[in-house]
């Protein structure tokens, strides 16, 4: 067993070999311009491109016409939020999201309240959980977009994205998910959940960092508007130079997801639950954040009364976790998502996310929990 051990994995994940074998010529040999198609070079990374653009489909039953290419997930909602709105403005412009979106969902429905669009940002369940008859009341004739993502960043929680979309349906929104902890975790088909738009980012299951994509429905395709102009590449949405190397790390990630789909979950899930068995069995005073159902196979966001997790994070320095998402790392503010759940800021300081992953071990869970325990007592008795 090697240390430190990564149990970070909602932060980013390490590239899966397989990808890694899948990047390597595009790097060196096959360095073609994917939009040169007036010769070899670039016929060989544009077809390696459009073979990539059907593994991502593949893996969330879209078409592959309906991928579109971005840098990652932030820009993806960026695309999808701003893009919608903007493109509905003179008919519709009330917008609807909840408090437990991530950063770049709420910032980016700030920014267009702050250009006269209406917003409703909608409290949740103390598990996490949206309600679905808070956010019916919500939707009137005037909403033009409705952002719910699929599973947490922080705390792990499923929402439950198909009552969302019929909700929207029946009132003419067009619903967004932000798919980025959810991808290549648990089974995901657009058609059967019914989202108009879904965000996706490889790095966060095995793939490499800086390449994303945006689902975007065909029939009937929502309307929007590019964030950038450029030379017209991904049907215009989305122009700029497709970086090959990243994009068959993308398909072959999104690949490598759909055959192991099945297996890895249920191996997380019986990890995640027997870690929080040990914690909960070897100390008191100990909750677990979120739904306890429904939630991603790997996440466990825990808390340890009368312990700051910033501390107990520094204690534990052989395992590698985060006290919340590494996109607000650098924000002093208790995490926005906790908050929203009911805790006290004592409550919110005494919680860390733990995050497993496809190469996390017997021997590494079994450390982890050990370590955990030990280091907690350790703080409690001081």
């Amino acid at each position: 067993m090697q240390l430190p051990i990564y149990l970070d994995n909602q932060a980013t994940t390490p590239l899966d070999p397989r990808v890694t074998d899948a990047m390597a010529p595009f790097f060196a040999e096959c360095f073609g311009n994917p939009h040169s198609t007036s010769h070899e070079f670039g016929w060989i990374a544009e077809s390696a491109v459009a073979e990539a653009r059907e593994q991502i489909a593949r893996l969330i039953g879209a078409k592959a016409r309906e991928i579109i290419f971005t840098s990652g997930a932030t820009e993806s909602n960026n695309l999808a939020i701003k893009g919608v709105a903007r493109a509905r403005r003179e008919d519709r412009d009330h917008l609807v999201t909840l408090r437990t979106e991530h950063k770049c969902v709420l910032q980016s429905m700030l920014d267009l309240e702050a250009e006269g669009f209406r917003l409703d940002v909608l409290d949740v369940e103390p598990s996490g959980l949206v309600d679905l008859d808070r956010l019916a009341n919500s939707i009137t004739d005037r909403t033009a977009l409705v952002s719910v993502m699929a599973a947490n960043n922080e705390i792990g929680v499923l929402q439950p994205i198909e009552d969302v979309a019929r909700i929207c349906r029946q009132n003419g929104a067009i619903l967004h998910s932000d798919a980025a902890q959810a991808v290549g975790k648990i089974p995901l088909d657009v058609d059967e959940i019914g989202v108009d738009l879904l965000s996706a980012t490889a790095h966060k299951y095995y793939g490499p960092k800086g390449i994303g994509v945006l689902y975007v429905r065909a029939e009937p395709r929502p309307p929007l508007q590019p964030l950038f102009s450029g030379g017209g590449q991904e049907q215009g949405i989305r122009p700029g130079t497709l970086p090959a190397p990243l994009c068959v790390g993308m398909g072959a990630a999104s690949d490598a997801a759909g055959r192991d789909l099945g297996e890895e979950a249920v191996r997380l899930t019986g990890y995640r639950n027997r870690l929080w068995q040990k914690l909960s069995g070897g100390l008191s005073d100990v909750w677990l954040n979120g739904d306890r159902d429904r939630r991603l196979p790997g996440n466990l966001n825990v808390g340890f009364r009368g312990i700051d997790g910033e501390e107990l994070i520094l204690q534990a320095k052989e395992l590698a976790l985060s006290s919340g998402s590494a996109c607000t790392s650098t924000s002093i503010e208790p995490s926005h998502v906790l908050t929203a759940l009911g805790l006290t800021p004592e409550e919110t300081a005494a919680s860390i996310r733990i995050g497993l992953g496809r190469f996390t071990t017997d021997e590494e869970l079994d450390f982890a929990g050990d370590l955990l325990i030990d280091a907690v007592s350790k703080m409690r008795k001081v």
